[in-house]
């Protein structure tokens, strides 16, 4: 088995960026869909793509497509499909997860029953038993209906990949850590221009921000499924992936990466959360409300998850928190703005029209990522003397 499809489901929305880091891994696109980048890669590629991707939610291996249209089809297509090429005689396997959009079978629990069966019956005539104890390593199988057409694989990562292992204390209404990686990956941030968030919360932003500038692989201290899979994906290719990962690290680099709430308990945990993440040396935390927001230097960057109000008593206080944005945006008039929000008046109070603006869903909510753009910094002057020819 040389070259294998492999499936990174990611938020709506944020396809782009995330087929932007598979090339950059030096993998080909085969599709790009709503939520999901297809890509192929070998064996090896299983392990990178889960220690290197900052915002697929996980990698799945494509075991297969089918098309059904009833219970029975889909029993035939499933059993048809080469199982034994990925799980093992003593493998645990059954269907975890089943989503069906515009198909005429839509039952979650009857599709992974009936592909559970169809799984058995050909794994049983393969290995020749008459039944599995399923004692071994773990293989979740996920399938999703699109018009009746399915596409299979059988999950490598385990828990999402945006649990980094970092965050053990979470503020309310927090932002993911692959929602927050590509949120910043779609502004022209780098590591040598300020970043600060006024409404740290948990910290995340600051956080994935450091661990970017300092070449930290996201998933580096944590573990997935498939690294167990010896037969499949031998050990060696895991140890590639994270000797890379080591090489690729650089902590000892100056930045000034500053995230700011007005809840002092809130500063603590991600204070916490920085330091489990290896970076706490990397950012400035402090307890301060977003009128207090200032900044002596030019041309930064703002990247923020301010409160959405989803409680009615939040509600009353977001214009006059919204129009305190504004306020805080105008001192820093050179400075690049980025704020996702599901706040529908955000701009109204802000004072000013977005130059950008992206809809995302953070998990079902519908949300906006506004972008207020900045004077680009001057480029440093040429040496004196140098000619050009």
């Amino acid at each position: 088995m040389n070259t294998v499809e492999l499936i990174a489901p990611c938020h709506f929305g944020l396809e782009a960026v995330l087929k932007r880091e598979i090339l950059d891994l030096g993998y080909e696109i085969s599709r790009v869909e709503d939520g999901k980048v297809t890509f192929w890669g070998d064996m090896e590629a299983v392990a990178y793509a889960n220690v290197f991707l900052r915002t697929a939610e996980r990698v799945l291996l494509k075991v297969g497509e089918i098309h059904a249209e009833t219970f029975d089809e889909l029993f035939e297509r499933t059993r048809e499909l080469p199982w034994e090429d990925y799980i093992p005689r003593d493998g645990k396997f059954w269907v975890a997860k089943a989503t069906s959009i515009k198909s005429k079978l839509f039952s979650p629990s009857d599709i992974q029953s009936i592909m559970k069966k169809a799984m058995v019956e050909r794994l049983k005539r393969v290995y020749g038993v008459s039944w599995f104890e399923e004692s071994g390593e773990s293989y979740p199988v996920r399938v999703t209906f699109m018009k009746d057409q399915a596409v299979i694989g059988i999950d490598t990562t385990g828990v999402s990949l945006h649990k980094r292992g970092y965050r053990q204390m979470t503020a309310k209404a927090p932002i993911t850590e692959t929602l927050a990686a590509a949120l910043i990956m779609l502004t022209p941030w780098n590591k040598n221009r300020i970043f600060v968030d006024p409404f740290c919360g948990s910290g995340t932003f600051p956080i994935e921000a450091a661990m970017m500038a300092a070449g930290i692989a996201p998933g580096m201290n944590r573990e997935f499924l498939a690294d167990k899979w010896d037969g499949l994906v031998p050990k060696k290719f895991w140890y590639h992936a994270l000797d890379e990962a080591n090489e690729r690290m650089d902590t000892q680099i100056e930045v000034d990466i500053q995230g700011y709430d007005i809840d002092g308990e809130v500063v603590k945990a991600a204070r916490a959360n920085a330091k489990m993440a290896g970076v706490d040396h990397l950012i400035h935390f402090q307890q301060r409300p977003v009128n207090m927001l200032n900044h002596p230097k030019k041309y930064g960057f703002v990247v923020t998850n301010p409160p959405y109000g989803e409680r009615i008593e939040e509600k009353a206080k977001l214009p006059g928190l919204y129009r305190e944005i504004g306020e805080a945006f105008q001192r820093l008039d050179s400075w690049s703005e980025y704020v996702i929000t599901s706040y529908e008046e955000a701009e109204k109070y802000i004072g000013r029209k977005a130059d950008k603006n992206r809809k995302i869903y953070n998990g079902m909510i519908k949300t906006y990522f506004y972008q207020f753009l900045g004077a680009k910094p001057p480029k440093p002057r040429k040496n004196q003397g140098e000619s050009f020819g």
